[in-house]
C-alpha cells in the first residue's frame, strides 16, 4: 500500500488499456466469459498484459472486471470465482515489469441497489467482500473499481474493499456526454461521496474521449483534493465495414497531457479501443513534463445521489429544514407507524422550495420501528429532492440502516461528547463516509460557558480525527439554550461560536429557534438571534425554512457578511426574479382529480395513488379515462422533466412504478383486458448480459399503454426472428452496452429484413449512437428509456 501511494507523490503511473476487445481479438468468442481465459488460456491473457507492460504501463489490470458471482452466474461459473480471481491476479504478476504494480479489476454487478433496483445494501457488500478476499489473498497490489453507473452500488464496493483488505482503492465512474451518470449523478457529487469513503484514487473511465473525461475530472478536482485517474475511451465508436472502430490515435490520446497533470491526475490510462500502442504513447509523452503535484487544500461538502452542498468554514451558512421531525406532529408520528411516507415527501419538496439546502430526517417516536423508518424515509427522500440529508438519530442502528440506504455523504446529527457517544458513532461515520454534528455536552450536562463548551467541542474534534474524520468534516452544535429560562445564555452561546471556529477551525451548527421557547412572537426573537449568530462565525442552522421572518434574516445577513456575493440571492428572493420551480405538490381538493392523479404520478406516490384511483372511479371516470387523462400526463410531465435535467432516472423509475400500482388497480376494472397501443418484441442481443437499461425501456413503454414480450438478454438472433413473427410484434427494440456486441444488431436487422418481417425496429444502448443506427438500417435510434418512448410513439400513432 505504502509502495504505491508513495509512487504517486513521486511522479504519474501509466495504467494499460483495453482487455475485451484484445482477447476477442485473439479467439475469445462474442457472448463468450473473459474471466474463463484466466483458467483455459492463461497463456493469452498473459500475452497482453506482457504487451501492456513493454508499451511501458506501470499498472496492469487483472482480467478481473467480470469477476463477482452474479456476472460469473451467467456462465454457470460462480462456484469459481476465487479461483479465476486468483488466477487472473497471478497473470498479471507474471507479466508485470519491475518496480509495476497489479490493479484487481472489480466491475459493477449488473444489478441496481434498492430502491432503484432489487439488490440490498448489504448483498451488494457481500458480492464485492468475495472478490475483495479473492484478489487481496491471492496478492493484488490495489483495488480498481470501474465503469460503475450507479453511485450506491459503487459506495457497497468501497465499503467491500474497506472492510475485507486494506489495499489502496481506485474508483471510476461513468459517465455520458450530458455530464452525469445514468441515474443522474454529477461527477461533483460522485467525487465528495467517494473522497468521504477514504478512496484513494477517484476519477472515470469509459463512456467519452479524453477531451470528455478532462472535462468530468475538472469537475471533481472542484470539490476533491484526492489523486485524480483518467481512463478515457481512443475516441467515440464508429461502425466501418462491419467492425466496431474507435478513430481516436495514440497521438491524440496525449494532447491533454499537460492539462492533466496540471489537474492532479496521478494515474492515465486507456479505456474501450486503446492498444498498447495507446499506452506506449502515454508513457513517452510524460518524457520532459514536469510530474509535481501539490493537493489543494480540502474543503467540507455533502452530497446526494444528484446534487452537493458545501459545508463549512469556507462555505456560506446553510439551511437544515427542521420539519421533518415527529416532535409535536401527529399526523407525522401516525404516518411513521403504518410505514407512510406522504409527510416525508411533501415536507422535504416544501422546505426545500422555501430555501433549505439540507434536510434533517427524524424517524424517532413511540411504537415506531426506527432503524426501518429511516431507511425507508431516506428511500423516499431520494425519489423527490436532490438535497443532502441530515439523519438525526440517537440509535446507532438506525444511522447505520439509514447510512447504508443513503446515496451520498451525509450528515450525522449527532454525537456528544460522551465516550458511549463517542464510541458509537464516530466508527459509523468514518465506514460509510458521513460527516458529523457534536454536541458541546457530555454526561455532567451543558457547559455554563463558551469555554467549557469549547473543551468538550475538542474533544470531540480530537476523538474524530482519531478515526480518520477530518476537520472539514465536524460541525459542532454550541447549543442554544432558551433565554426564557436562562437570560445570559444566548451570550455565552455566541462566545463558544467564535471560540471554536477561532480556536479549532472546524465548523459550527444551532438549533436556532430554540433560543426562543415559551416567549411570545418567537419568530421576532429567533430571526434577531439568527443573525448575530452568523456574525459570529455560524455555518449551518436548522430552522423551519417556511419561516418568511427567520428566511428574511437569513438572506439579509449573508448579503451584509459578503456570503451572498453580488446579493444574487437576496435579489432572487426580493427582486422579482423567479428561481427554477419545485414539483407541484397535490393539495387535496385545490386541484381536480385528473390532476391530482397527474401530481401523485410526478411526486411518485405510490401509498397514495390507489386512493386517488378508487376516488376518481367513483366520481364516475371510465378506467380508460383515469389513465389517459390522469395518469399518463403525469408521466409525460416526468419525461419533460427529465429531458430538461430537472429530475433523473430515480424518479423517473419512481414515477413508473406509481403508474404501475395504479394499472393494477385499473385493470380489475377491465377484467384484466387493456387496449394496447402496439405490440413491442425488446432484447439484449447476443454476447451481452446488459439489460438494465433495457429492463428500464420495457417498464415505460408499458406504463404508456404497450405490450412488451421481453426476451431477455444474449438473445440470438434466430431467437428474436422466430418471435418477431410468432407474436406478430409491431417494433423490435435491440439493446448493447458492449461495443464488441454492436455488430449483433446489424446482424438481427438483417436477418428481419431478409425474411420479410414487416416490423419497425429501434436501437439503443451506451455504445449506440444515431450514425451507428442509420448505418444498420434502423427505423429508430433513442438516446435514452424515455426518448425511446416517445419514438415507438410516434413511430405507431395511428395505432394510439
Amino acid at each position: 500500500m505504502a509502495d504505491f501511494l508513495q509512487a504517486l507523490q513521486q511522479r504519474v503511473l501509466i495504467l494499460d488499456g483495453a482487455m475485451g476487445t484484445m482477447l476477442q481479438a485473439r479467439g475469445l468468442p462474442a457472448g463468450g466469459c473473459p474471466e474463463a481465459m484466466n483458467l483455459d488460456a492463461p497463456q493469452v491473457v498473459e500475452g497482453v498484459h506482457r504487451e501492456y507492460a513493454e508499451a511501458g504501463a506501470d499498472i496492469l489490470v487483472s482480467n478481473t472486471f467480470g469477476g463477482t458471482r452474479s456476472k460469473l452466474a451467467h456462465y454457470g461459473l460462480e462456484g469459481r470465482l476465487v479461483e479465476i480471481n486468483a488466477r487472473g491476479i497471478e497473470i498479471a504478476r507474471r507479466a508485470v515489469g519491475p518496480g509495476g504494480f497489479v490493479a484487481a479489476s472489480l466491475g459493477p454487478t449488473g444489478r441496481f441497489v434498492e430502491p432503484v433496483g432489487d439488490a440490498s445494501f448489504d448483498e451488494m457488500v457481500e458480492i464485492f467482500g468475495e472478490q475483495v478476499r479473492a484478489c487481496a489473498a491471492a496478492g493484488a497490489d490495489l483495488l480498481s473499481l470501474e465503469t460503475f453507473l450507479d453511485i450506491r452500488e459503487l459506495r457497497a464496493a468501497v465499503v467491500a474493499c474497506k472492510e475485507f483488505s486494506r489495499l489502496p482503492v481506485m474508483a471510476l465512474m461513468t459517465f455520458d456526454d450530458g455530464g452525469r451518470s445514468v441515474l443522474g449523478t454529477p461527477p461533483e457529487a460522485a467525487a465528495i461521496t467517494l473522497d468521504a469513503l477514504g478512496v484513494d484514487v477517484i476519477g472515470s473511465n469509459c463512456g467519452l474521449g479524453i477531451d470528455g473525461i478532462y472535462v468530468i475530472l475538472e469537475k471533481m478536482r472542484s470539490v476533491t483534493n484526492r489523486p485524480l485517474i483518467a481512463q478515457a475511451n481512443a475516441g467515440l465508436p464508429l461502425l466501418i465495414d462491419g467492425e466496431t472502430v474507435f478513430p481516436g490515435t495514440p497521438e491524440e490520446m496525449t494532447a491533454y497531457h499537460d492539462r492533466l497533470l496540471a489537474l492532479g491526475v496521478r494515474v492515465i490510462g486507456g479505456c474501450c479501443g486503446t492498444t498498447p500502442a495507446h499506452i506506449q504513447a502515454m508513457q513517452q509523452g510524460l518524457t520532459g513534463r514536469n510530474q509535481s503535484w501539490t493537493p489543494p487544500a480540502r474543503r467540507g461538502y455533502l452530497s446526494s445521489r444528484s446534487g452537493f452542498v458545501p459545508l463549512g468554514i469556507d462555505a456560506p451558512c446553510a439551511i437544515i429544514g427542521e420539519r421533518i421531525n415527529p416532535t409535536g406532529k401527529k399526523l407525522y408520528s401516525a404516518e411513521l407507524r403504518e410505514g407512510k411516507t406522504a409527510y416525508i415527501r411533501r415536507e422535504a419538496q416544501a422546505q426545500v422550495a422555501c430555501g433549505a439546502s439540507l434536510l434533517d430526517v427524524n424517524c424517532g417516536a413511540p411504537g415506531v420501528d426506527e432503524p426501518a423508518a429511516l431507511e425507508r424515509a431516506v428511500f423516499a427522500l431520494s425519489g423527490v429532492t436532490s438535497a443532502p440529508l441530515v439523519l438525526d438519530s440517537a440509535d446507532p442502528a438506525a444511522l447505520e440502516r439509514g447510512l447504508k440506504a443513503v446515496d451520498g455523504k451525509v450528515l450525522i446529527n449527532s454525537v456528544s461528547g460522551e465516550e458511549k457517544s463517542l464510541n458509537a458513532v464516530l466508527p459509523l461515520a468514518k465506514k460509510y463516509g458521513a460527516a458529523i454534528i457534536g454536541l458541546a455536552l457530555d454526561g455532567q450536562g451543558i457547559p455554563q460557558t463558551g469555554e467549557g463548551r469549547l473543551a468538550i467541542a475538542r474533544r470531540i474534534v480530537e476523538a474524530a480525527q482519531a478515526v480518520g474524520i477530518p476537520r472539514q468534516d465536524i460541525l459542532i452544535d454550541c447549543l442554544s439554550l432558551t433565554v426564557s429560562a436562562e437570560q445570559a445564555q444566548a451570550r455565552e452561546t455566541l462566545t463558544a461560536l467564535r471560540l471554536v471556529r477561532q480556536e479549532l477551525q472546524v465548523g459550527t451548527v444551532l438549533g436556532v429557534s430554540n433560543i426562543s421557547f415559551g416567549l411570545p412572537c418567537r419568530p421576532i426573537l429567533s430571526s434577531v438571534f439568527f443573525a448575530m449568530a452568523l456574525e459570529a462565525g455560524l455555518c449551518a442552522a436548522i430552522v423551519n425554512p417556511k419561516e418568511e421572518r427567520m428566511m428574511d434574516a437569513f438572506r439579509a445577513a449573508l448579503v451584509l457578511l459578503a456570503q451572498d456575493l453580488r446579493a444574487e440571492e437576496y435579489i432572487a428572493s426580493y427582486g422579482g426574479l423567479t428561481a427554477a420551480p419545485a414539483l407541484p405538490v397535490a393539495e387535496g381538493t385545490t386541484l381536480g382529480i385528473r390532476e391530482r392523479l397527474a401530481a401523485a404520478v410526478i411526486e411518485g406516490d405510490k401509498e397514495g395513488i390507489v386512493a386517488l384511483v378508487e376516488e376518481a372511479l367513483a366520481e364516475g371516470l371510465a378506467p380508460l379515462d383515469v389513465g389517459n387523462e390522469g395518469l399518463l400526463p403525469g408521466l409525460e410531465e416526468v419525461g419533460r422533466r427529465f429531458g430538461k435535467n430537472q429530475v433523473f432516472l430515480p424518479q423517473v423509475m419512481l414515477s413508473a412504478e406509481t403508474m404501475q400500482t395504479a394499472f393494477g388497480r385499473l385493470k380489475q376494472e377491465m377484467n384484466g383486458v387493456a387496449a394496447t397501443r402496439g405490440r413491442i418484441l425488446m432484447a439484449t442481443v447476443e454476447g451481452d448480459i446488459h439489460d438494465i437499461g433495457k429492463n428500464i425501456v420495457c417498464t415505460l413503454l408499458e406504463n404508456h399503454g404497450f405490450e412488451v414480450i421481453d426476451l431477455g438478454k444474449n438473445v440470438p438472433a434466430q431467437r428474436i426472428l422466430e418471435q418477431a413473427l410468432a407474436q406478430k410484434v409491431d417494433a423490435v427494440g435491440l439493446s448493447a452496452l458492449m461495443t464488441t456486441t454492436l455488430a449483433q444488431m446489424q446482424v438481427v436487422i438483417a436477418r428481419l429484413r431478409e425474411a420479410g418481417v414487416q416490423v419497425f425496429t429501434m436501437v439503443g444502448g451506451a455504445v449506440v449512437t444515431q450514425e451507428y443506427a442509420d448505418s444498420i438500417g434502423a427505423d429508430l435510434y433513442a438516446a435514452d428509456a424515455l426518448e425511446a418512448v416517445a419514438k415507438i410513439k410516434a413511430l405507431l400513432q395511428p395505432r394510439s
